[in-house]
């Protein structure tokens, strides 16, 4: 689900962590935010400072709409102690020496380390910060292109007047992985050729401009100065404006930015949609045996020395508790949240078993809370994740999950996981939240173009544009997703869990969607402006997750129960 920041371009040419073993709860007096309605919106740019800490931002006070996290550790949580909650991350793996992270890494401490044993006899050797189910495999087809692999040889030319009753259901699945596949297949090349279209025009006018100017970092002011002499210049001073005021004043960055673009559907050509690729061999079991269990490995950050795919993992993990004490990076939301690490996300489409096992394993292992900053539109054996969720909610765990990236409606597209789908309303458990992402507008484009959305399917929304968080090796960087935005549920979710652990895993999702904030404003939906929704119809509770708010709300139901 990771959102590449490459889409301008192609418009372009078609024109402090606290360590205390108990909790006090805070003593609340704060009175919840709302009547946001009446706030002024924000009409200038946000700085590079408050863009890098939108996500805490208090929409009364900040005009930025955030989760109130800075206002709520300033009014509410001041010095008051909440105890730790191990929150698992279902994810690519994460840097845990990342420098922002270290000290927010769940141990188990019922296993040795090093020793080539299972200590704690939970049937994982070694699992110290977690585990990793994808072994050394690191990239994948997506589920469509392995769909379409395994069942062409089988119905491959065949038409539909011959197809028994009994194949009915698969040759159903085989038409509509084929279908999916060559779209994105097609989509991709198509995408990729015109990223390198503009690359050959822009690089011709950076280098012809920046031989006249004298530099290669000239600013809008040096470019819009500069007076061409020939027709050929004009048009590449046209080129060059058009990039430094919709995508990127320096210029260099951009053409950085453009051979990102192309390495990403570059990649995704030799390896999403590479019928020949068997990404899998390498783990050494069956993906489609559920009783295989027996494979992976403790390498939580991955098999790849330079961490390169973990990156989305490390920064879901520094969104939900990036340590607050050290006055660096970031702030993560929860100042008790332990990161327990789930690597079962590889680059492609996750397979069911994965996803399945590691719920389990992160249920079984004490984590309170689980973040699933994933999703596909196929899958072949949803029925092991289902299962999975309804064991983590009878073991009051709550599941926060990323509602997708594609800017559809996902009361009419299903996608996996969740706890319901569009021709079967009724949720099968009450302990998995869905998360679609905001955007730091407060206004029509408060919704970030890409989220999904659902009345039915979606139950809150939370910041997810242009997120900075942590990345592998010590840096930091900006993300954006639903994957973004469910990572910050999930901190308010840990921090609830360890204020008020006699809430449970239902109450604590029902605490988070009763007490965010709520507008009446009509939204831009899928990035189309000629699709316009009211905000409160995008999701179950109509509201945006608020930490200030959440905090208030617990304490009231925790007194009553």
């Amino acid at each position: 689900m990771k959102i590449p920041f490459f889409k301008p371009f192609l418009s372009l040419l078609a024109a402090g962590i606290i360590t205390g073993c108990s909790s006090t709860a805070p003593k609340i007096v704060s009175t919840p935010v709302k009547n946001i309605d009446s706030i002024p919106l924000k009409v200038r740019d946000l700085s590079e400072t408050q863009l890098k800490n939108w996500t805490n931002a208090d929409l009364m006070t900040d005009t930025i709409p955030g989760m109130s996290v800075d206002r709520a550790y300033a009014e509410i949580i001041k010095k008051n102690r909440p105890s730790p909650v191990i929150v698992g991350v279902i994810d690519s793996g994460v840097d845990i020496e990342h420098e922002d992270l270290e000290g927010v890494i769940w141990t188990n401490t019922d296993e040795i380390p090093g020793n080539g044993k299972d200590d704690d006899n939970n049937g994982y050797i070694d699992d110290i910060h977690g585990w990793n189910f994808l072994g050394d495999a690191v990239a994948e087809n997506m589920e469509y292109t392995r769909i379409y692999k395994k069942l062409k040889p089988k119905y491959e030319g065949k038409s539909e007047s011959s197809i028994s009753t009994a194949d009915r259901e698969e040759y159903n699945l085989y038409k509509a992985a084929k279908a999916e596949y060559e779209k994105e297949y097609n989509e991709s090349i198509e995408t990729r050729d015109q990223y390198l279209q503009i690359e050959e025009q822009l690089t011709a006018a950076h280098n012809a401009v920046s031989a006249e100017l004298g530099t290669e970092d000239y600013t809008k002011q040096q470019l819009a100065d500069y007076k061409p002499q020939t027709q050929q210049m004009s048009q590449y001073k046209s080129i060059l404006t058009q990039i430094q005021y919709n995508v990127n004043e320096n210029i260099p960055e951009a053409l950085e930015e453009l051979n990102e673009a192309i390495e990403y559907y570059d990649d995704r050509l030799s390896t999403h949609f590479n019928m020949e690729l068997d990404g899998r061999a390498v783990t050494g079991d069956d993906p489609y045996d559920i009783t295989d269990t027996d494979y992976g490995n403790n390498e939580v950050s991955g098999p790849e020395p330079d961490k390169e795919h973990v990156k989305h993992g490390t920064h879901v993990a520094g969104i939900i508790a990036a340590d607050r004490s050290n006055d660096i990076g970031l702030k993560g939301v929860s100042s008790n949240a332990r990161i327990m690490v789930v690597r079962a996300v590889p680059d492609g489409d996750e397979y069911d078993k994965d996803i399945a096992l590691g719920i389990r394993y992160a249920v079984d292992n004490g984590a309170k809370v689980i973040n699933t900053s994933f999703g596909k539109y196929f899958s072949t054996n949803p029925e092991w994740v289902i299962d999975a969720i309804k064991y983590a909610a009878e073991n009051d765990v709550l599941i926060v999950n990323a509602a997708g990236n594609e800017g559809i409606d996902l009361d009419s597209n299903r996608v996996y996981p969740n706890d319901q789908d569009p021709t079967n309303t009724t949720e099968f458990a009450n302990n998995f939240l869905t998360v679609g992402a905001l955007n730091y507008e407060y206004g029509s484009g408060l919704v970030a173009e890409f989220s999904n959305f659902g009345k039915s399917n979606v139950d809150v929304f939370a910041p997810g544009t242009k997120i900075w968080s942590t990345t592998p090796n010590n840096e930091y960087e900006y993300l954006q997703g639903t994957s973004m935005a469910s990572p910050a549920v999930a901190g308010i979710a840990a921090i609830i869990r360890g204020y008020y652990p006699q809430l449970s895993a239902s109450q604590v999702k029902q605490v988070i969607m009763d007490s965010g904030l709520t507008t009446n404003a009509t939204v831009i939906v899928g990035g189309d402006r000629n699709n316009t929704k009211k905000f409160q119809s995008l999701s179950t509770s109509g509201k945006m997750a608020n930490l200030y708010n959440a905090l208030i709300l617990a304490d009231q139901i925790s007194k009553s129960n």
